[in-house]
């Protein structure tokens, strides 16, 4: 049998043949035709309940927002209702509430989910299928689509749409419907993010009938992550990713993936698959195919419906960050993205023809063009519009798959098997992670994120020679001769974002990534990773599972030594103080140390036991204590400032790193400032990266954006904040500035420093999410435990010089960019600004000290490589 499914035209020409089965074929195609023509016929009522029964109100009208709770009790509700439909609670999320994926099909096929499932791990993976196989297992399958809804709780479109489309798909019975639940297995994530749909719902209720009513959540509208609980597709953070990951990388693997968004509300109504240039490397070519294809359709059903105002091939390119629709593609899923135009939340919005623009990528006006023939022409925007159109989108994406069910199985292998030859064939051929690493607990860590994404990874058994190095047992080997290669040369490669005509201007310009120019995780965590360009025969151990490393206690004749340059070990000595335990820190080199490493003189064994358990980190024997060169750790009371104007993503990921790693800190909002009593609370302070006006509050009086929020959600120190963080800083605190707010430092609090990049043209200088070659002060406390080389992140960061005057000796540099090739990996232009320029900075201010860290030390949670740098402010 011939796999590859055949063109439409030549099955048709080989039936029309035959007279008699050319005959049937009429009489079918006039049933089929009469059977599509045919009303709907929906289940009895008191059989499904419908949506506008359960909630009062239909989805999606003016001033109304249906509440996860009550969402949740309605699909529980469909569940005893209907055969069709198993609702299954992933497990509580960030804030306790449920998680949800709804699977919605036929009884048969809910009926053999497990059999189905093991079918598409088997088509998704060609190694598990001998060819002769194929045809029998692809005629077994089903079509498994996901959707998710509501990612970013604010977007509130999908969520509200998800309990309708649930219920036309179990109450229809018409033949559209009948195959779709035939054909496909739909995974349904009704909200991506249940904890910022109840902030989103209450704050509108809260506000409705005011002079705020529909205004934006005055804080983050997820604990920790806010808009950019997006960007955690690849590393995994989030309790919400790791559900996510679970159900599309591991146990699912889908054909498609749809997640459902809003976008501004002055542009076309909505945008569907597929994306604009540039296009990320190392898919499948078949994969960028399928999302055209899939677009298409969509487009097609929405013009069909009368929806105006729709784009394609627009606005969003196929390179974007390592979110879930654009970082699955690299999974072998058709990932895409729908953007609906937004409304005021629940309340409509009333919008000019002449307020319409383009002015995206691919879009330059508001006009009709090939990809978007039929432009809106302006009027009242309601959420019952974006309910419409999203809920026909999906149905689109069901309906293409029901059509093309075993076109898309035999994709699914397809593109498998290309990247399993691709990487058989073309160099390198594999990424070897060596045992021998600086910081190998956080190795160890990236090797399990990789795991949880599906990637197969081998132990080293015993020694491997290769390339002219050995490698000990215990290193790490990942063949690129498997299923995922894209992911794993996007991850582990070195990528250089593309300078050409789809990312300049025509004048030149250099147009700025959707985000970071490159998502290297190797070079994130500050892991040595090496590509083999041939496949050594080696003694290799297949990783089935998460690696669980027990640290060791062995106990010496003076005291215990912990690795300085393990991030974990200071998740250790923040245990170990919190057992009111002494700790010493080395300050010097000697025979048994290095600067940076923490000593323990003395300790219960039990407890050490038990730290040594939970961190991984060991204890290592110390034969004596060093005469001089050590200094009593202290860990200083910590302060994170967090701001209102629906909050500071770069604050919460802080949050969520400090949790991680064991560090308490109190949260510091304006009144502690301008009360003049912060010393009571802490003894040193972060500043989230942020702008100026942002961390002052500028504008307020002017800017109608601040009007959106009531006077309580309104932020900013201030003059008199400003003086008080002065005097704080004066009489011996600590200002520890992140990323952006170290500008802030230097503008206001009159540091003699110059930001050599601020004002450069693009054209001159430009470094969009970069990984940059530094050197670290090894000797300085403050980068204790780093390497004397390594690589940081730059996005958006300041570049210090120190000018000249009397008080030089007040200023130290503790990180400084290479000379020449500074570039690792994503788009640097002009790279003579940053050369030997300072990345990181501690200055002296009274009694106390500002640290200034331009660099991207601690961003989204995700730069292990540098987390040091932050943790050495206040472990000392």
């Amino acid at each position: 049998m011939n796999l590859k499914p055949q063109p439409q035209g030549q099955k048709f020409i080989r039936l029309i043949n035959s007279r008699a089965v050319f005959s049937l074929l009429v009489l079918f195609l006039f049933l089929s035709v009469a059977s599509a023509a045919s009303p709907a016929r929906p289940a009895p009522e008191d059989k499904i309940t419908p949506p506008e029964a359960y909630f009062g109100f239909q989805l999606g009208a003016d001033r109304k927002i249906a509440r996860w709770d009550r969402i949740v009790d309605y699909f529980y509700l469909l569940e005893k209702e209907s055969p069709k439909i198993k609702v299954i609670n992933m497990g509580p999320t960030t804030m306790g509430h449920p998680f949800l994926l709804v699977i919605i099909s036929s009884p048969d096929n809910l009926a053999s989910l497990d059999k189905i499932r093991e079918i598409n791990q088997k088509i998704t993976d060609p190694r598990q299928v001998r060819p002769e196989e194929l045809p029998q297992i692809i005629s077994q399958g089903k079509a498994v689509i996901c959707q998710s809804m509501s990612l970013h709780a604010d977007e509130i479109g999908g969520t509200q749409m998800a309990p309708e489309l649930a219920y036309d798909l179990l109450s229809r019975d018409d033949a559209e419907t009948r195959k779709i639940l035939d054909e496909v297995v739909f995974l349904l994530i009704p909200s991506f993010n249940p904890d910022g749909q109840i902030m989103v719902a209450d704050w509108y209720q809260k506000t409705l009938g005011t002079e705020y009513e529909g205004s934006p959540l005055p804080y983050l509208y997820h604990s920790y992550a806010g808009h950019d609980n997006n960007r955690d597709g690849d590393f995994l953070n989030l309790q919400e990713s790791l559900y996510a990951a679970r159900i599309l990388y591991r146990e699912w693997k889908p054909q498609a993936y749809v997640d459902h968004h809003h976008m501004g509300s002055y542009g076309p109504r909505l945008y569907v698959p597929p994306y604009c240039d540039p296009i990320r490397p190392h898919a499948d070519p078949l994969l960028w195919r399928e999302l055209s294809w899939f677009g298409s359709h969509i487009a097609y059903r929405l013009e069909e419906a009368g929806k105006t105002g729709i784009i394609n091939d627009a606005m969003f390119p196929g390179w974007g960050h390592f979110g879930w629709h654009w970082i699955t593609p690299f999974h072998n899923i058709a990932g895409m993205l729908t953007e609906s135009a937004s409304a005021r939340l629940a309340s409509p919005l009333f919008i000019q023809p002449d307020q319409l623009r383009g002015e995206s990528l691919q879009f330059p006006a508001y006009q009709a063009q090939s990809n978007f023939p039929h432009p809106w022409e302006g009027g009242w925007w309601r959420l019952r519009d974006i309910v419409e159109q999203q809920k026909i989108s999906a149905w689109a994406v069901l309906d293409l798959a029901a059509r093309h069910r075993e076109t898309l199985l035999y994709n699914s292998y397809l593109k498998a098997a290309r990247q399993i030859e691709r990487g058989a064939t073309e160099k390198p051929r594999a990424f070897i992670i060596p045992a021998e690493q600086h910081d190998r607990l956080t190795t160890v860590k990236m090797v399990n994120t990789l795991n949880q994404s599906g990637i197969e990874i081998h132990r080293l058994a015993s020694d491997l020679q290769t390339s002219g190095l050995i490698y000990p047992a215990g290193s790490f080997l990942i063949s690129l001769a498997q299923p995922k290669r894209g992911l794993i040369m996007n991850l582990l490669g070195r990528t250089l974002y593309p300078d050409n005509y789809w990312t300049r201007s025509r004048e030149g310009n250099p147009q700025r990534p959707y985000d970071l120019a490159t998502h290297t995780m190797a070079e994130f965590m500050g892991v040595r990773v090496d590509p083999l360009d041939d496949l050594p025969e080696a003694n290799l151990e297949l990783i089935t599972g998460p690696i669980e490393v027990r640290g060791e206690l062995r106990a010496g004749p003076a005291a215990y030594k912990l690795d300085g340059r393990l991030n974990d070990s200071f998740t250790a000595v923040s245990l170990l103080l919190d057992s009111k335990i002494q700790v010493l820190r080395s300050d010097q080199k000697t025979e048994d140390l290095n600067p940076g490493d923490f000593i323990v003189p003395q300790a219960p064994s039990q407890v050490l036991e038990s730290i040594a358990a939970k961190t991984g980190v060991d204890f290592l024997p110390l034969n004596s204590l060093p005469a001089e060169g050590t200094h009593r750790v202290r860990r200083l009371r910590i302060g994170l400032y967090q701001r209102f104007y629906t909050g500071n993503m770069d604050e919460g990921w802080t949050r969520l790193l400090l949790e991680k790693f064991n560090l308490p800190y109190l949260t510091i909002k304006d009144a502690d400032i301008k009360s003049g009593q912060l010393a009571k609370k802490v003894d040193l302070l972060i500043l989230p990266s942020d702008s100026t006006a942002m961390i002052m509050g500028e504008g307020q009086e002017t800017s109608r954006r601040w009007a959106n929020f009531p006077p309580e959600y309104r932020s900013g120190l201030g003059q008199d904040g400003l003086e008080k963080l002065k005097e704080f800083v004066n009489r011996g605190g600590v200002l520890v500035c992140l990323g952006a707010a170290a500008n802030f430092a230097v503008d206001k609090l009159g540091l003699r420093l110059k930001n050599v990049v601020a004002e450069v043209d693009s054209r001159e200088f430009f470094c969009p999410g970069s990984t940059l070659k530094v050197s670290f002060d090894q000797l300085n406390p403050l980068a204790y435990g780093m390497p004397e080389k390594g690589l940081v992140l730059f996005y958006g960061s300041p570049a210090y010089e120190i000018l000249p005057g009397n008080d030089s000796e007040k200023y130290r540099v503790v990180v400084r960019y290479a000379e020449r090739e500074l570039l690792q990996s994503g788009w640097l232009i002009g790279e003579k600004y940053l050369s030997k320029k300072a990345a990181m900075v501690e200055a002296a201010y009274g009694q106390g000290q500002v640290i200034l860290i331009g660099l991207r030390a601690q961003h989204r949670a995700q730069t292990h490589g540098t987390f040091k740098l932050l943790f050495n402010t206040f472990i000392r």
